[in-house]
């Protein structure tokens, strides 16, 4: 009985070796792939980082310039006089309120089956 019970204490005492020892190798991948991921990552942001001093630097009207310069006859490229900028003045003021009168109007033949734009009563189904 006893030596029954030994033997199967071993066995799990064996297996449960395995479980740890897996367990312990899987902790172990997850760590190295996340360790990855943030180089990853890092290698990323500044990538980025150097994208956007890039963008910058060639966005400026100092380094334009000369390339509209260079191309302005191949792109006939005319500077922008001031009469083509509108004021203020042109926009075209706020409509007053809708009319709400005629909108109820519309719904109310609407629910009555009538069309408004024919004067015929609507299909059935509509």
């Amino acid at each position: 009985m006893i030596r029954t019970l030994n033997v199967i204490l071993t066995l799990t005492s064996v297996a449960a070796l395995v479980g740890v020892y897996s367990l312990k190798n899987s902790v172990e991948g997850t760590a190295a792939e996340k360790t990855a991921l943030e180089r990853t990552i890092s290698r990323q942001e500044s990538d980025l980082s150097m994208l956007k001093a890039d963008w910058a630097y060639l966005n400026q009207p100092s380094h334009i310039e000369p390339i509209v310069d260079r191309h302005l006859a191949a792109l006939n490229l005319q500077p922008l006089k001031q009469t083509q900028v509108g004021s203020f003045n042109v926009l075209p003021m706020r409509p007053p309120a809708p009319d709400t009168a005629g909108l109820t109007d519309l719904l109310k033949s609407l629910e009555s089956g009538v069309d408004p734009a024919a004067g015929a009563p609507l299909p059935e189904g509509q």
